[in-house]
């Protein structure tokens, strides 16, 4: 046995199998574009139906670790709640089976046709999403090339004695079967990549049936190692929906691998595949099966057994990683509507005095994100960082709601001239509310920056900046009051406008006030001048929020029938 050759083909042909993997995914996604993040959010309103959009997700990306550190991201930027992701993560575990039973069907002898097509694609055709298919096309051949040549390389190893008493412990010891697929998984950070790796060994000899069954379910936990990396420094739901995946799939192990010594689980596998005989390619049935597809067959019916028991007990899941990860008071923001109500398409003047409301509920958020921002600042505190991230995608969320809720509520309709000054309005508002939320994270980006960096400020400098901060503060809730407020006494209304729009002129005449004083304090030899920009761009970003205040401020100033309410 050559063991240079042997290992070259082996990290070649591993190599090729997880860059195709990963070109297939990139291009599916790239197709997919934003709808997997939607189909995500929307598709999760009971256990069930997350399953099936986990399913179809991963079914369609070739990927349960892009599904489930998706999940993870939206779970963390606050667009779903945990019993939400865990019936995605356990779809995204069914839908992972679909690359195991590609690689059943055997199309080696076609991989390098298909990369010939797939390069010509993304060469010679200018079209995007046809580039697209391309690339998924180039992947795919690559994925079978790398598996031919990873069994070249594999072959010999059933003549290794180490190997063959390495393999003859697994069937003594499952544990040690486990273990080994759990380990390789976690350095690979792909199922996909080490299930191929499997079902190729067992091809060419050199892994049983009976052995291989352990290493896959070492297999399946080893893969929760991508969304457990993910959720480090996330949110605590974050971390949770990511600790749900691991404990999902050890929950699974801890079940089916007395089973499978016990001979009942494998018994249950070859009387399903008989049943349904007719679906699979070839026909045949257990008897006439490839070993590469026993093993897929093996790994689908685990993962969809796995799902069914697991399912009814969503809740006692959610329950438990709740326990193992306590909140330690985080507050997790709601980054859904509370008002649209769909059922008021018919009435745009319910339907906008519901957007209105909506409204005022996403300047709160937006304010909260200035609010913690700041406190990140100053007490440098990783959950008001988080708080910031989340009310961000919140407001950007929100932001597409009210506008789609109000554009929907609206159209064909004929409205008067008030309801269309309340339009009007409620559009203009949230676009000035985005963008505080996004100041917001401009400013915790600059925090970041000064923490890396160790940029430290001078008292003088902190005192400024806390002042300029509470000033802004001030002047975004002055204007979400003379938003929301009913009081139809217009001469009192005035002088509350009024009194916002002179508080941004102090804003700005703050704003050349500190940048003076920098540049002082910068000669006098009190600050650094290499951070100076990060000082500079703080008080911009804090004067940009000013004037979205003033802007929504602004709005607030039409005559009381016409307001927001």
């Amino acid at each position: 046995m050559d063991v240079q050759t042997m290992l070259f083909h082996f990290l070649g042909g591993l190599g090729l199998f997880l860059y195709g993997i990963k070109s297939m995914s990139d291009g599916l996604q790239a197709v997919a574009g934003d709808r997997l993040r939607v189909i995500l959010e929307k598709g999760t309103k009971t256990p069930l139906r997350g399953v099936l959009t986990g399913l179809i997700v991963t079914g369609l990306i070739q990927s349960s670790s892009g599904t489930t550190v998706l999940t993870v991201g939206l779970v963390n930027a606050g667009l779903l709640n945990l019993r939400q992701a865990i019936g995605i993560i356990m779809g995204a575990n069914i839908g992972t089976t679909v690359t195991a039973y590609l690689i059943g069907i055997k199309l080696e002898d076609y991989a390098l046709p298909i990369i010939a097509v797939g390069v010509l694609i993304l060469f010679f055709i200018k079209n995007k999403r046809l580039t697209y298919f391309g690339q998924v096309l180039l992947g795919f051949g690559l994925l079978f090339y790398g598996m031919s040549i990873m069994g070249d390389g594999l072959g010999p190893l059933k003549e290794s004695a180490y190997f063959i008493g390495l393999m003859s412990n697994v069937d003594n010891n499952p544990l040690l079967g486990v273990l080994i697929g759990t380990v390789f998984t976690c350095i690979v950070q792909s199922s996909s990549a080490t299930i191929g790796v499997l079902q190729e060994l067992a091809n060419q000899g050199v892994v049983t049936y009976q052995q291989a069954v352990p290493i896959l379910f070492g297999d399946n936990i080893g893969t929760t190692i991508t969304a457990l990396l993910a959720g480090i420094g996330a949110s605590v739901s974050a971390r949770r929906a990511a600790a749900t995946h691991f404990l999902f799939n050890f929950i699974g192990t801890f079940i089916f691998l007395p089973l499978t010594i016990l001979g009942i689980f494998p018994l249950m596998v070859e009387q399903f595949t008989n049943f349904i005989a007719f679906l699979i390619p070839g026909g045949g049935g257990w008897e006439t099966l490839a070993i590469k597809m026993k093993i897929a067959q093996t790994h689908g019916l685990f993962n969809m057994t796995n799902t069914l028991m697991q399912l009814p007990f969503v809740g006692v899941l959610a329950a438990i990683v709740t326990k193992l990860i306590p909140e330690k008071d985080e507050v997790v923001v709601d980054a859904n509507a509370q008002y649209l109500d769909r059922r008021f398409f018919g009435n745009p003047s319910v339907a906008l005095a519901n957007a209105s409301r909506e409204v005022m509920h996403m300047g709160k958020v937006a304010g909260q994100a200035v609010d913690n921002a700041m406190n990140y600042f100053f007490k440098r505190q990783s959950a008001n960082r988080q708080y910031v991230i989340q009310m961000e995608s919140a407001t950007d969320r929100l932001e597409n709601q009210i506008t789609e809720y109000v554009l929907k509520a609206t159209s064909g309709t004929n409205l008067t001239k008030e309801q269309s000054d309340q339009r009007y309005r409620v559009l203009q508002v949230i676009g000035d509310m985005e963008r505080v939320g996004d100041h917001s994270v401009n400013l915790i980006e600059l925090t970041d920056y000064a923490l890396e960096n160790k940029v430290k400020f001078s008292e003088e400098a902190q005192k400024d900046l806390m002042e300029m901060f509470a000033n802004v503060q001030d002047i975004y809730q002055a204007s979400l009051d003379a938003l929301q407020k009913n009081d139809v006494e217009l001469a009192k209304k005035v002088l509350e406008y009024k009194k916002v729009l002179e508080y941004d002129d102090v804003i700005d005449e703050m704003e050349a006030k500190l940048r003076d004083g920098h540049i002082h304090r910068l000669n006098e030899g009190t600050c650094n001048g290499s951070y100076g920009a990060v000082f500079l761009n703080i008080i911009s970003n804090l004067e940009r929020i000013g004037d979205h205040s003033v802007n929504i401020a602004k709005y607030a100033m039409a005559e009381p029938k016409h307001k927001l309410t």
